[in-house]
């Protein structure tokens, strides 16, 4: 894009061109609202995070996008493959199952962020590349505001070409990634997550092989539980022939497993367990680092044998435009959050406010339901929707629900993965884990006297919930299933029990009712209500006549326990999907229809705000 000359002031200013600042211009520039956009570095530029989830899609396509993204060429991403344990198969979520077109993408970030920043410009969008805002100048708000800081009015800014000057605005959106303008210089409440220091070490390869080749599955990503249980390994395939293949590890396992390897860098790799084919190393900390990260690669082995004769290559960012790149690289994957992400004439959104992990690649939904978030609630409060503070207290509260949901789930898989429960109570923030599972804390607490308040108990059953979202089944096992149920499905009116009756307002299953031809497939139909785990079984034991013993024997077959077993696997998985299904698969119907604070976001061009709901 040509260089712009930065104005003396905007209606807002967007600090960040990555996917979270250039989707929250784009939404508001086609409000026709005044959105200047600054950017430190000169896109392209080299960024991790490459595999999205299929809610992407739909927050494009509001913005207008879809079909840019759709068209570029992005490796086509139709589900997910990922294995905890060495000794079972992998489980595979199917996204295609819910659409032909409810694909996602794995996507080459320096080409992805620079289509979204110049969709932002083509919405109208002035956008300044090269530009860092060194500071922000705040006055205290009119109304009295009580954030200690007041409303930020103006940045002062720096250029590549060493121009200096100062932008006024009404709005900031604070789109700084991790360097988190806002949190860390000026709020500094930035919060890390004890249980998830992570280290990610990754890498490319050209000539791998494919997962699922000839099948529906063909290309899916592959991830994969280390066989020591000390993290996990990512295989994500790209377009124009590059795969990236990370190993993510705790701080403290990283470390050891890095002293080892040092003291091991003598001993030549054995070609049948590793990667035969890798570039010259010109530096000496960049062949450690290529050595440890070879290192952990033994733990994958489902990788490496899905980068069987593959080759290690040298990919170039904006970092090493005058030398080699290098063959592996790092990063902390340390994960934080906030107790605010908005205040007066403010709005934090992406990885500036809060980071999880690259587990569950949930990086660029937070970004864009961020971003929307805060271009609804800014478009609310100049439309005089409600006030400003309503209007911050909101998109804080929408930022730290999504980001809590996904957290529980992360935090599931990380249970599994290391089979050691972690202190996850001190990660979670209580009155966001109580907005983001209030259907499912009734389910999770069951008779159990927990009381009101959020103790580690009550975590930790939530977290053995959301784990069976990773169960290790297939979508042929759930057409298996669903012919089974309606196959065992006996229809008996007098004492049947729905777990879907009730008055239909209620998440959790209901007490009274009977069977309906429908009940099979609602069962396996994730846009159901949750099923209370004790009525599931109970339906399957009494109902749904799984378990059929023989008049011989009061115990059942080998045969009818792996039946029941399939059966139970296959509707655990489907209920652990429903606690992240609107946002993972359709982020937009979770901003239209979960009130928070007395709001939920209008989605409609011209007249994007918050709509008050009465109670």
């Amino acid at each position: 894009m040509p260089a712009l000359e930065p104005p003396k002031r905007a209606q807002v200013l967007v600090v960040g061109g990555g996917p979270a600042g250039s989707y929250a211009a784009a939404a508001l520039a086609r409000e026709g609202f005044n959105v200047v956009l600054f950017e430190m570095s000169k896109f392209p530029r080299y960024h991790i995070g490459e595999s999205l989830i299929p809610s992407v899609r739909h927050y494009l396509r509001f913005i207008g996008a879809e079909e840019k993204l759709a068209s570029y060429g992005f490796t086509r991403k139709p589900g997910s493959a990922v294995k905890f344990n060495q000794y079972m198969r992998e489980g595979y979520t199917d996204f295609v199952a819910l659409g032909a077109e409810n694909n996602a993408w794995n996507v080459v970030r320096a080409e992805f962020d620079q289509l979204l920043l110049q969709h932002a410009a083509a919405c109208g969008t002035r956008v300044c590349e090269q530009t860092r805002v060194t500071t922000l100048r705040f006055a205290r708000d009119e109304a009295g505001s009580a954030d200690e800081l007041g409303r930020p009015v103006a940045a002062c800014y720096e250029t590549a070409l060493g121009g200096r000057g100062e932008i006024g605005f009404d709005y900031l959106v604070d789109a700084t990634g991790r360097a988190g303008l806002m949190s860390t210089k000026y709020l500094k409440n930035r919060k890390f997550n004890e249980s998830l220091k992570n280290v990610a070490v990754w890498g490319y390869w050209r000539n791998t092989r494919m997962y699922g080749e000839g099948t529906e599955r063909e290309n899916a990503p592959w991830f994969e539980a280390l066989s020591d249980e000390s993290g996990w390994a990512w295989f994500i395939p790209l377009h124009k022939g590059l795969t990236s293949v990370g190993v993510v590890m705790g701080q403290k396992e990283l470390g050891i497993r890095s002293r080892a390897a040092s003291s091991a860098s003598s001993t030549p790799f054995t070609p049948t367990s590793t990667p035969r084919h890798r570039p010259p190393l010109a530096k000496k900390n960049s062949s450690n680092l290529a050595d440890r990260y070879l290192s952990f690669l033994q733990l994958a082995p489902g990788v490496l044998e899905l980068i069987g004769d593959g080759e290690l290559v040298r990919v170039q960012s904006e970092e090493d435009p005058d030398e080699d790149a290098p063959v592996a690289r790092s990063a902390s994957d340390y994960s934080y959050s906030a107790d605010r992400y908005a205040g007066p004439g403010y709005r934090i959104v992406g990885d500036a406010g809060a980071f999880i992990d690259p587990f569950f690649s949930s990086g660029v939904h937070l970004a864009m339901t961020g971003a929307l978030s805060a271009a609804a609630s800014i478009a609310a409060s100049i439309r005089g929707d409600c006030t400003e503070m309503e209007a911050a207290r909101w998109h804080s509260s929408r930022v730290s629900v999504s980001y809590t949901r996904f957290l529980v789930v992360v935090l599931s898989a990380y249970k599994q993965i290391r089979s050691q429960s972690a202190n996850a109570l001190a990660d979670i923030e209580e009155e966001s884990f109580d907005r983001a599972f209030a259907f499912l804390r009734p389910v999770i607490q069951g008779s159990a006297e927990m009381g009101k308040k959020l103790c580690e108990d009550e975590v930790q059953r939530a977290l053995d919930f959301c784990v069976h979202l990773f169960d290790p089944t297939t979508p042929e096992q759930h057409e298996v299933v669903r012919q089974k149920l309606i196959a065992f499905c006996h229809f008996q009116e007098d004492d049947a029990v729905s777990p879907f009756a009730g008055d239909g307002t209620t998440h959790i299953a209901g007490e009274a009712g009977s069977h309906t031809r429908e009940d099979p497939a609602r069962l396996l139909d994730v846009h159901s209500p949750i099923i209370d785990p004790t009525k599931l079984e109970k339906l399957l034991r009494q109902h749904l006549h799984v378990r059929c013993p023989s008049p011989r024997s009061q115990l059942p077959s080998e045969r009818q326990r792996a039946v029941e077993s399939e059966v139970k696997m296959v509707l655990d998985k489907v209920n652990a999907r429903r606690v992240i299904h609107a946002e993972h698969g359709n982020g937009l119907n979770s901003l239209e229809q979960e009130t928070l604070d007395g709001f939920v976001v209008r989605l409609k061009r011209g007249h994007l705000g918050l709509q008050k709901i009465s109670r």
